[in-house]
């Protein structure tokens, strides 16, 4: 995947919710596991920053759907080339949740940093590598979050062989608060351009257990890169929840506009 084509973007927003009644805690656990969390439009990264000077922001929404009740987020992911292989990164979100409960409000802000410190090369095995710090400002209100600042410490990894990347990583998020735990993430994409315009991806990930009582998640999606026309880009993804049962299917879901310049 080349710095212009590939997705810029990774986060991953803790789960806010030690207080809330045991269904909605695994619900708003599914949806703040998406959160504005991955190298759109998936949960995996890639390692490659914004081109220096150049903007990325991605108007999104995202969420799952599990035991009858859909909770989510959406808002801007923005994105800027600041130095040669230095991206800062803010996210400005709102919750929601749709099901047994209905509730819109502010989400938690997201700042971060990506610096890539490896460079890939032809003929060698040598991947891009990028460390990608997140922070997560306690700006949502209890029905959507812990009140409690959360660090992700990530590391991403891409490898380039023609028409395919392969890239991925994950890191550990410190997720304090009552009822709350530390969690590891990872997950891996396989992705491939088709044209000029289109890339095709499949993704598998899982991230342990969050919170007390809280199961761990895995999950697969299928996920697409379509560039409109200059300037402007669809991505979309979604999969199944695999392990989670209940009335009706569990799954995820991403689809942002995207415009860089």
């Amino acid at each position: 995947m080349s710095a212009s084509e590939a997705p810029d973007r990774h986060v991953v927003p803790s789960p806010r919710c030690a207080a809330l009644p045991p269904l909605n805690a695994l619900v708003l656990l599914l949806a703040t596991s998406i959160g504005a969390q991955a190298g759109p439009p998936y949960i995996s990264d890639d390692p490659v920053p914004t081109d220096t000077g150049h903007w990325e922001i991605y108007h999104f929404g995202l969420g799952t759907r599990t035991f009858g009740v859909t909770a989510g987020q959406a808002g801007m992911d923005i994105n800027y080339g600041a130095y040669k292989d230095l991206q800062l990164t803010a996210v400005i979100p709102a919750d929601f949740e749709r099901g047994s409960a209905n509730g819109v409000g502010v989400g938690d802000i997201e700042l971060a940093a990506k610096y890539r410190f490896l460079h890939q090369a032809d003929g060698d095995l040598l991947p891009d590598v990028s460390f990608f710090p997140r922070l997560f400002l306690p700006t949502a209100n209890r029905t959507f979050g812990s009140r409690r600042l959360d660090v992700f410490l990530p590391v991403w990894a891409e490898k380039d062989f023609g028409d395919w990347s392969l890239f991925g990583g994950g890191g550990y998020t410190i997720n304090p608060g009552p009822g709350q735990r530390n969690f590891w993430l990872d997950g891996a994409v396989l992705q491939r351009t088709i044209t000029d315009q289109l890339s095709l991806g499949v993704e598998a990930y899982h991230q342990t257990s969050a919170a007390t009582g809280s199961p761990a998640l895995t999950g697969i999606n299928l996920g697409m890169t379509y560039k409109l026309f200059d300037h402007w880009s669809l991505l979309a993804a979604g999969g199944p929840l695999i392990g989670h049962t209940g009335p009706g299917a569990s799954y995820s879901f991403y689809l942002s506009l995207k415009a860089d310049y």
